[in-house]
């Protein structure tokens, strides 16, 4: 494979190098020949990049504004120099996600918020630094701009999405762009080639906008007349991107059978860290919002549910070792006469360790151990401490981590009779292979169990976006269970019904379809990805030797 994708990579630097040394003998054009944006107004655009990309997230959801923020990180770092591009880069990157991840800082202090910030913001300025980097590639052949601009955001977003260790995803591209005709293409290609379109439109922005400062210099008549041309044809094509979701046919791989679900947000005391002191208060409130649930199905008020899922840590306690906890959510299986998914903290392998999982109990014979799902991805610093020694000397927030949670080694496909379960816990939604896995393992709904009392309502639906990709890019119904909101259900073409307030206890009910096939998406994996990050660095590549020849 490593030899096929240098073969790829050396063809489309070839192919790269003959475009450029062709068009080399064109007329350069742009809004200021040779020279980018005037410094000041450069660093005003990279702030103003981060802020509206901001803007195109929730809570805000306004979509359009994410292709507009990648065009003006563009303009602000074209034709810079690498250090430069890097810090506009990274200017835009602390507009963006200073803000965004705000919710990290409720309860843990400023520092952990900051150094996060800092650090998802540094991946932009490697993006400024690469766009800085091909500024005399898209100069000499002006097509490329929106097609470079989209690789370079996928091969950003890739390696952001896996270092250091395992990977930050939240604010991805894709997930700002749910409501759009974009997120249909994540049936195809998942979430890389979402993120390649929103890009890749910015790109066609950028240049329609780049071109049409020549309409200033340029004379009336027939010669204005041809700088138009260009500057509509970009326009265009950026509106045909974004149109090209309508085309792709999404929710086919849903069969016509459904189930009865039943998702119980249980809510907790008060929010913040100690949400585990009051571990015993919620799980009382999720067993209790489920025995009444089960007399209103009695009284005929509410569908009987076939599986009722509980959010992730809804019992705190682990009911293998304590029995009063699993007398409590036997009473609750009991009552419902359907199998809860609960959202448990089981003791580990070795002493001082613990697991996050998803845990089956069945009514009448308990917990099923065979159908037991624990969390592949543990968030680090959060609920593993890695370096714990050195991280002290910058927090001592990280002793709040007393033990350490293990990762589980199998995908969290869980049987629960009627359906088979794709379960997701919390941040694992945000990850493409762990949500994969459990769909080319056989499940035929997704399931994401989350607890957001540290957080807020923004990081909820934030979430809660993610979900709706995940829906559309597998042809899967979904659902997203948490102690205190967002909680809803999602339709395979990314629609949320039943969505419940924050910070409340609520049950909802509602029938979910039953997949019964793959996407595209599905079957290809992490080639569509591999493929344009491939690309991306056959664009870095090749444009050395044009640098060079410039001296």
């Amino acid at each position: 494979m490593a030899a096929s994708g240098g073969s790829a990579a050396g063809s489309l630097r070839r192919v790269i190098e003959a475009q450029v040394t062709a068009a080399g003998r064109v007329q350069q054009v742009g809004s200021v020949a040779g020279r980018g944006l005037p410094w000041w107004l450069s660093v005003v655009a990279a702030v103003s990049a981060g802020l509206v990309l901001l803007g195109a997230f929730p809570p805000y959801d306004g979509w359009l504004l994410a292709p507009v923020g990648v065009a003006l990180l563009g303009a602000a770092v074209h034709r810079r120099r690498l250090r430069a591009g890097f810090g506009l880069g990274f200017l835009a990157g602390l507009a963006l996600f200073v803000p965004m991840l705000s919710w990290t800082n409720l309860h843990t202090g400023d520092l952990p918020w900051l150094l996060l910030s800092v650090l998802q913001a540094g991946y932009l300025g490697l993006l400024g630094a690469a766009t800085a980097w091909v500024s005399p590639l898209v100069d000499r052949v002006r097509w490329w701009w929106p097609p470079v601009t989209g690789v370079l955001w996928v091969a950003q977003e890739a390696l952001r999405d896996r270092t250091p260790f395992g990977g930050f995803p939240w604010g991805r591209l894709a997930f700002a762009v749910t409501d759009a005709p974009l997120v249909r293409l994540a049936a195809v290609g998942g979430a890389p080639l979402v993120t390649f379109a929103v890009a890749t439109v910015g790109g066609c922005l950028l240049l329609a906008v780049w071109r049409s400062g020549q309409l200033v210099r340029a004379p009336r008549g027939g010669r204005g007349l041809r700088v138009w041309r260009p500057v509509l044809a970009s326009a265009g094509a950026g509106v045909a991107v974004v149109a090209a979701g309508w085309a792709v046919p999404v929710g086919t791989t849903v069969g016509s059978g459904s189930v009865t679900v039943a998702v119980v947000q249980g809510n907790v005391p008060r929010l913040g860290l100690d949400f585990n002191a009051q571990r015993r208060a919620v799980l009382d409130n999720h067993v209790n919002a489920t025995v009444r649930l089960a007399e209103d199905v009695a009284a005929g008020r509410v569908a009987q549910p076939q599986l009722v899922v509980w959010p992730e840590n809804s019992s705190d306690i682990d009911p293998l070792r304590n029995a009063d906890a699993a007398a409590r959510i036997s009473q609750a299986a009991d009552a419902v006469r359907a199998p809860i998914l609960v959202g448990a903290v089981l003791g580990g392998p070795q002493p001082g360790q613990v697991r996050n999982a998803g845990l089956l109990w069945r009514p009448g014979t308990g917990a099923d151990l065979e159908q037991t799902y624990v969390k592949r991805h543990p968030v680090p610093f959060a609920e593993y401490v890695p370096l714990r020694d050195i991280a002290r000397m910058v927090s001592s927030q990280v002793d709040r981590v007393r033990s350490d949670f293990v990762a589980g080694d199998r995908p969290g496909v869980v049987s629960a009779g009627p359906v088979t379960v794709g379960d997701v816990i919390c941040f694992e939604v945000a990850y493409d292979s762990v949500v994969r896995d459990t769909v080319t393992g056989g499940a035929q709904i997704l399931a994401v169990q989350t607890n957001n009392a540290t957080f807020s309502e923004a990081e909820a639906r934030q979430q809660l976006a993610m979900v709706r990709l995940r829906a559309v890019e597998h042809g899967r119904e979904a659902l997203m269970a948490s102690t205190v909101g967002v909680s809803g259900f999602v339709d395979a073409g990314g629609r949320v019904s039943g969505a419940t307030g924050f910070n409340t206890g609520a049950v909802v009910v509602a029938q979910v379809g039953v997949g019964a096939g793959l996407t595209v998406a599905t079957r290809l994996g992490w080639w569509p990805e591999a493929l344009l990050v491939t690309a991306a660095l056959g664009v870095l590549g090749a444009v050395w030797p044009v640098r060079r020849r410039r001296g």
